[in-house]
């Protein structure tokens, strides 16, 4: 059976692979356009396990708030080529934008998700034969607040942030402000660092005094004062306000609302830290 154009173009249409891909596919199934698909997912089984050892370091991070809920999803690859890849990055957009339709609350609700009359995961599997690289759905995070902020760093798509508030802002650059802070913190206060970051940095800071020759007696007074210093740069409700570093973050919310706080944060980045 002889493969017209239209025929590749519809495939290509229904799957997202390369005109040439679909040729082959649709030639090797004798025109059978349900076995042409799976030609095209199981070369992208193919491709995944024989990459399956290859990192896949580079990708595209976005963000998405939409009402009260908000999330971050990274579909990762190989190279920064197929990540700055147009159709990689709308792919991206279009899996988070199911993800935040669907108010998905974990990486396995958003691979299960239906797209396209297939699941994420497929439709990932099958990018992943059609790019020859190693892909992978990672760093899902979503937050339900009465108001959230959020932000995409200089909008390279490499770090997103969202941002959780305690009740509604009538003025979103206000508050969009701290989504753009929130790209360093560990915590929102000093109350919700890990146990074992507090213990680490403690001891860090008692080691370097008594490096200083500091009287022993005066080794866990010198370390709290240090362990300030370090909340101060660690919260994000501690930390000097960027745009005005005379006044801390939780200060700058309180002139806009006396009552107004930050409840949680979630940031995701593609780069080392």
């Amino acid at each position: 059976m002889a493969v017209t154009l239209d025929d590749i173009k519809a495939l290509r249409t229904k799957t997202g692979a390369g005109m040439s891909d679909c040729k082959k596919a649709l030639t090797e199934a004798e025109g059978d356009f349900e076995k042409a698909i799976e030609i095209i997912r199981k070369k992208g089984l193919a491709v995944a396990a024989k990459r399956s050892d290859r990192e896949a370091s580079e990708g595209c991070v976005l963000v998405k708030v939409d009402g009260n809920f908000g999330a971050i999803i990274a579909l990762k690859c190989e190279t920064d080529f197929v990540a700055n890849n147009k159709d990689f990055i709308a792919l991206t957009q279009s899996i988070l934008d199911a993800a935040v339709a669907a108010k998905a609350k974990s990486l396995d609700e958003v691979k299960a998700l239906p797209m396209d009359g297939k699941t994420v995961a497929d439709i990932v599997l099958e990018r992943t034969g059609i790019v020859g690289e190693k892909l992978e759905l990672d760093g899902y995070n979503y937050l339900e607040a009465p108001e959230i902020a959020s932000y995409n760093h200089q909008g390279k798509n490499f770090l997103c942030c969202l941002v959780a508030f305690n009740k509604e802002v009538s003025d979103k650059e206000y508050v969009h402000e701290i989504a753009l802070q929130a790209q360093n913190p560990i915590a929102v206060k000093p109350e919700e660092v890990p146990a074992d970051i507090v213990a680490r940095e403690k001891e860090i800071a008692a080691d370097k005094a008594r490096e200083e020759g500091k009287p022993e007696n005066m080794i866990e007074r010198i370390a709290e004062g240090r362990m300030k210093k370090f909340y101060d740069e660690s919260c994000l409700l501690n930390q000097k306000y960027i745009v005005d570093e005379k006044k801390t973050v939780a200060e700058y919310l309180k002139a806009l609302d006396k009552d107004l706080t930050v409840t949680a944060f979630r940031r995701f980045t593609l780069k080392s830290e």
